[in-house]
């Protein structure tokens, strides 16, 4: 289990970033391991596919996407009807087909999410998302002129990212400390906030960077719309029994690398906004209520639901 074990491990220590690259890695590092491993039956295979499930979804708790990747390759192998002539063969083809529906997901919610941002706007975002970035360059590459304000992100500075990233789009950015939200948001005129998400509850409850409540929050207090883009492959389907995600606590030298002696560090990674602060989550199936979302993905995604 050499490759599985050294992506998880890669997940684990965040040399592998962001929730589409993280699916891809996983889904990647299993057809390469089951071509090593060579499973000549179908059970054989699946004692090898739930293996490297167990190990994968112990690399990060939050981290639906990938998850639920894993999950789309279980439960169309085992509706197989026969035997296969090639079982890698027939894995490495559903991993690429997930693969491609996450890649369609991402440039359908782009195209529905610029569609938000309009001339004369001040766009906020928080943390660093692909999709989120993809939707503010396309609004950009459409001819509209807006500006943008993004967090630092501390303590890893994600924000860089996506300010990077708009920059050399040429896309006006304002770079911010993340305790200036509440500034941002009074003295920069903000219109309209924009974030991605790493989960997805069955109560429309999003969780995505730590500070994102905090800019929900203070989105509420001046009335600024808070949306969240995000592909539906985030659901979290434990949630509907009752399981909560899990608030991942990384490690302390992130914050500070020496510390002094004796000196308690929490580092969190993510934290909830509750769907009251939610204005729509702009999913690939369109701008959709968090309450309804649930629904959508039942209707839409059956093997999230499998085991």
């Amino acid at each position: 289990m050499e490759i599985i074990e050294k992506t998880a491990a890669d997940i684990k220590r965040l040399k592998i970033q962001g929730a589409t690259n993280i699916a891809v890695s996983a889904l990647t590092a299993i057809t390469e391991q089951l071509k090593v491993l060579n499973p000549k039956t179908v059970q054989e295979a699946l004692t090898l596919l739930y293996k490297m499930k167990e190990i994968l979804f112990q690399s990060r708790p939050t981290e639906p996407a990938m998850r639920n990747g894993v999950k789309y390759i279980l439960y169309n192998f085992q509706r197989n009807i026969r035997e296969p002539d090639d079982i890698s063969e027939l894995i490495s083809s559903l991993a690429s087909q997930y693969i491609k529906m996450l890649k369609e997901a991402k440039t359908r919610i782009q195209l529905i999410g610029a569609k938000r941002i309009v001339d004369g706007m001040t766009v906020m975002t928080h943390c660093h998302s692909s999709i989120v970035s993809g939707i503010i360059i396309k609004a950009f590459q459409d001819g509209k002129k807006f500006d943008v304000v993004c967090t630092e992100t501390r303590p890893l500075y994600q924000g860089h990212i996506t300010a990077r990233e708009l920059t050399e789009k040429g896309v006006k950015t304002t770079l911010i400390v993340d305790s200036a939200m509440r500034w941002a948001i009074r003295q920069k005129e903000v219109d309209l906030i924009l974030v991605g998400a790493d989960a997805i509850t069955s109560e429309g409850v999003v969780l995505n960077k730590i500070g994102t409540r905090l800019l929900a929050l203070a989105a509420e207090e001046y009335n600024v719309p808070f949306y969240v883009a995000t592909p539906c492959f985030k659901f979290s389907p434990e949630t509907v029994i009752g399981n909560l995600e899990e608030i991942e606590l990384r490690d302390p030298r992130e914050v500070w690398d020496n510390p002094p002696e004796n000196l308690i560090i929490d580092n969190p990674a993510f934290e909830t906004v509750a769907r009251k602060y939610i204005h729509g989550i702009i999913t690939e199936l369109g701008i959709l209520p968090p309450a309804y979302l649930y629904g959508a993905v039942v209707e839409k995604y059956p093997f999230i639901f499998s085991d």
